[in-house]
């Protein structure tokens, strides 16, 4: 039987093993982070991308994101592995500063931080989208503004504020799906679809080069692994909780993203491409409104721009927040962005993100697949870094025995997020490698010229598990 109270205190004593005070609030169960990471996740994710995925790949979107489920397990196995090690909130610049080295791990955290920059303001983007297509009075840097705001606001509230709301916004979503999967269930035992493999497989528009370049905008969807780790020091059960919660995400979304796409598909014509601009953008809004009904059009993408995408902007709002927290309190960013207020919340990391998120949401509204490809390319080298931290710290430093988690499933999944990172937008690769220069260059800066804070050697990590 599991004592929440007994695990909270064994999951701070592990924190404090690794050098760490409790300062903020450990009052989440196995059931909020699971919210939680499906929110971030977004059960709905597709619909928003589901135009250019569509167009990638020659009409194969269900390929597409069961091929990036399959490159996503052996990532998601690394948070596992590395979540139960070491249970702090800094997830992917935490495992591998304190797997590999905190030069290294400055850098991890440098690359997910442009994920975790730029996920407050693409969705933003998204969503103002979403809505321009309901009320194209409003200007879309309206939309823009209030999301990130009212997201702000319920952040600085605290973090059981945000959980309960989480609940409640994916209960909606999965309703507003379930409405969908029925809708087309019912249409194609009206004759008005086929099922078919096209949506899966068609042989003749399929090219790994395709599938494999359409990775990194499918993969958007599948980065919330590192979401749910930063929420080690707020999970009662600790590394535990969050390791258990990586696995059951993981299957979860992958089932809702590959039988959505793949039943919104089956109403495409074989051959179509989604022209540029409104067509692409709101594609799924439009097929679900042909299969249901013009009022459903409506709901799903209210549901879409007001549930679905604005509750994953309260979710990333709050995870960019608790990173840039977690490298300030190291001293690898300014110190007074790891002030904690009262209600336990790191306020002026989040001020910052809010602020970004405002400045790059306003530029960014007609720039949406650069911004999801930067996106991805941040999390994706974040994750290649994290693959090669268990392969230092498990494999080689603790010469461990489990041959396919710590050798075999970081080695395949570095292979395949390298071979998807190496397909990305040309544009996004190029912006992608000048910030991790800049990363680099700070983090020698740091190295050579300024003491850090002094961290646990691996034996004293080793010797908390």
């Amino acid at each position: 039987m599991h004592h929440p109270q007994k695990n909270a205190e064994t999951a701070s004593e592990q924190l404090e093993d690794l050098g760490y005070e409790q300062q903020l609030r450990r009052s989440m169960s196995l059931t909020d982070v699971v919210v939680y990471g499906l929110i971030y996740m977004v059960p709905m994710a597709p619909m928003a991308v589901f135009g250019i995925i569509f167009n990638f790949s020659h009409g194969m979107p269900a390929l597409v994101y069961l091929v990036a489920a399959f490159a996503m397990v052996f990532s998601a196995l690394s948070y596992k592995e590395m979540a139960k090690r070491f249970p702090v909130a800094g997830s992917v610049y935490s495992y591998v500063r304190l797997g590999l080295n905190r030069f290294i791990g400055f850098v991890a955290g440098w690359a997910i931080l442009l994920d975790y920059l730029l996920l407050p303001a693409l969705l933003s983007v998204f969503a103002a989208a979403a809505m321009t297509s309901i009320v194209p009075a409003v200007p879309e840097f309206v939309w823009v503004i209030l999301f990130v705001v009212l997201a702000a606001a319920i952040n600085l509230r605290g973090i059981k504020l945000t959980s309960g709301m989480n609940k409640l916004f994916l209960a909606i979503q999965l309703i507003v799906l379930v409405v969908f999967v029925i809708g087309a269930v019912v249409a194609v035992c009206q004759g008005r679809a086929a099922l078919s493999l096209a949506p899966v497989f068609d042989p003749a528009g399929f090219s790994w080069g395709i599938v494999f370049g359409a990775i990194p905008i499918a993969a958007l969807s599948f980065i919330g692994f590192d979401a749910i780790s930063t929420l080690n020091e707020e999970a009662r059960g600790g590394g535990a909780a969050v390791s258990r919660a990586t696995m059951i995400v993981l299957f979860v979304v992958t089932l809702l993203f590959v039988a959505q796409v793949y039943l919104a598909a089956i109403f495409v014509p074989s051959g179509t491409r989604f022209a540029e601009g409104d067509s692409t953008n709101n594609a799924f809004y439009y097929i679900a409104g042909d299969i249901v009904g013009h009022w459903f059009q409506v709901v799903i993408t209210l549901t879409s721009a007001l549930i679905a995408i604005f509750a994953n902007s309260i979710a990333s709002q709050a995870t960019s927040s608790r990173l840039v927290f977690s490298m300030a309190r190291d001293r690898q960013l300014p110190r007074f962005l790891a002030f904690v207020d009262k209600r336990q919340v790191p306020r002026n990391a989040m001020f910052l993100i809010a602020a970004l998120s405002l400045i790059i949401g306003i530029a960014g509204t007609t720039q949406q697949e650069l911004l999801t490809t930067l996106v991805t390319f941040g999390a994706l080298t974040a994750y290649i870094l994290l693959n090669v931290a268990v392969i230092a710290h498990f494999g080689i430093r603790g010469r461990s025995k489990r041959v396919f988690l710590h050798w075999i499933s970081p080695i395949v999944g570095t292979a395949v997020l390298a071979y998807a990172l190496a397909s990305a937008n040309v544009h996004a690769q190029l912006l992608g490698a000048a910030w991790l220069l800049i990363g680099v260059a700070i983090a020698t800066y740091w190295w050579w010229r300024r003491p850090s804070r002094q961290l646990p050697t691996h034996q004293t990590a080793d010797a908390a598990r």
